[in-house]
């Protein structure tokens, strides 16, 4: 019997035969995202948490049955790949699921979609993937969006200082970037600089002089780059304890509870409250008048929750609005990098999109779940997502990581290099061996950078 989900109708069936495929794409960036066999059970978060901070928060699929955010895909067996996806995939939510009666699958939606049958295509992943990237190239020109610009290199902070990381840290490895001769075009300061979650120009006290730092990297002839969880606010931070009124509530009231990392519970930022958007709207424009102009924006999928939000928007329109807002104040030329982000629904408003978990210096995910940081959750979505990349914006695999501690660095180096988007170095500079060097020196010239001073 197909699966049967209130509110969920009928709108496709697939006659298959051995060595079909389901393809579930999965909401936002940390999300799994693959091709089973029909049969095979689906990835599903191991624990509330997750399923809070890397799925979608509104939706409990069960183990039964495949669930897709957007668009879902059926390689028949027999030739086939019938793509079915939302009518307009990226300013909805729309979500489908698809389930085995016999030898038919049957795939439902709770809202309005399109089916797009091809054929003659390559066998098994190959051909699903041919199929999805098809599709997009349409849907990216029903929306009339422009062509996805490339990404820039960069080096990260995160995965050598994580959120330790200080301001002598920045500069050291800004300064290795010249010595080495690495075509680095964004030096990026990642998490640990601010004194809280959602206090983004607080700077924490091992940085003395945020802007300071950021004129150094410029001066060196770099972007500089910056990261912050702009729909976030920590429970501890001034924003959360002074502006209560800003935050996503509880239909009956109350600040409606997000996710908890940090070692604190997390709230989501109500960018339709006037008050919010002034606030988000100067810190943008603060960072973009120092001179930074690329950003990393995290955990954004916090702005897509159900919640009671000022303007009464629907989740999904709330979070697009959002987007604008932050584009609107750095301006067209700056480079926007998404992370924990709704995938579809961010299209046409970021420049990069992470497609994956983040990656780890070990292969398997400590607790199991293909969402949590790891080599291999990192691998599977990023293949799931390849058909994006250059066509929705440039695919981000995570961050180049080849150091002499990093588990099987060779394949990941090999993975970031076959995904063709995004090269960002994250290893401290100057503890490079070798063949690390060496890998990060061509990966980088490969992507475009420029190793010479602007």
């Amino acid at each position: 019997m197909p699966l049967l989900i209130p509110g969920f109708d009928v709108v496709h069936e697939v006659a298959v035969s051995d060595g079909a495929l389901v393809f579930e794409h999965g909401w936002q960036s940390f999300s799994p995202t693959t091709a089973y066999p029909l049969g095979t059970r689906p990835h599903r978060p191991v624990s509330e948490r997750n399923r809070m901070l890397n799925y979608r928060q509104a939706s409990h699929p069960g183990r039964d049955g495949y669930f897709s955010e957007g668009v879902l895909a059926v390689s028949d067996g027999a030739g086939a790949v019938h793509v079915v996806a939302a009518a307009d995939p990226f300013t909805t939510g729309v979500r489908l699921c698809a389930s085995s009666s016999g030898s038919t699958v049957v795939i439902s939606a709770d809202g309005p979609v399109r089916v797009r049958a091809s054929t003659g295509l390559p066998a098994g992943e190959d051909g699903v993937q041919a199929a999805l990237r098809d599709w997009a190239v349409t849907a990216t020109a029903e929306a009339g969006l422009s062509e996805a610009r490339p990404a820039p290199t960069a080096w990260c902070s995160w995965y050598e200082y994580w959120g330790d990381v200080r301001e002598r840290d920045v500069v050291d490895n800004l300064e290795a970037v010249g010595e080495l001769d690495l075509a680095v075009d964004v030096v990026q300061l990642d998490d640990g600089y601010s004194a809280e979650i959602g206090d983004w120009l607080t700077p924490s006290d091992r940085f003395a002089d945020l802007r300071g730092l950021v004129e150094r990297i410029r001066g060196e002839g770099r972007r500089a780059g910056i990261w912050l969880a702009p729909f976030f606010a920590g429970a501890r931070s001034r924003l959360a304890d002074e502006h209560p009124d800003w935050l996503l509530r509880h239909p009956h009231g109350g600040p409606l509870h997000a996710g908890r990392n940090w070692g604190q519970d997390l709230y989501s930022l109500d960018l339709s409250h006037p008050g919010a958007a002034d606030w988000m709207r100067s810190v943008f424009a603060t960072f973009s008048a120092w001179g930074i102009d690329y950003f990393k924006i995290d955990f954004i999928a916090a702005g897509a929750i159900p919640g009671a939000r000022h303007s009464g928007a629907a989740p999904v329109t709330a979070y697009r609005d959002g987007l604008r807002l932050i584009r609107d104040a750095v301006g067209t030329s700056a480079h926007i990098l998404g992370c924990g982000a709704p995938v579809l629904p961010s299209v046409g408003l970021v420049d990069s999109i992470r497609v994956s978990a983040d990656t780890g210096h070990t292969g398997a995910p400590d607790d199991g779940d293909m969402c949590s940081p790891s080599q291999q959750a990192a691998v599977l979505s990023a293949r799931g997502r390849q058909f994006m990349n250059g066509v929705f914006f440039a695919n981000d695999p995570d961050c180049l990581i080849v150091g002499p501690k990093v588990e099987s660095r060779e394949a990941w180096a090999a993975h970031v290099e076959a995904t063709g988007g995004a090269v960002v170095s994250s290893d401290g500079l100057r503890g490079l061996d070798g063949w690390a060097l060496d890998t990060t020196r061509r990966l980088l010239a490969a992507a475009g950078g420029s190793p010479t001073r602007q």
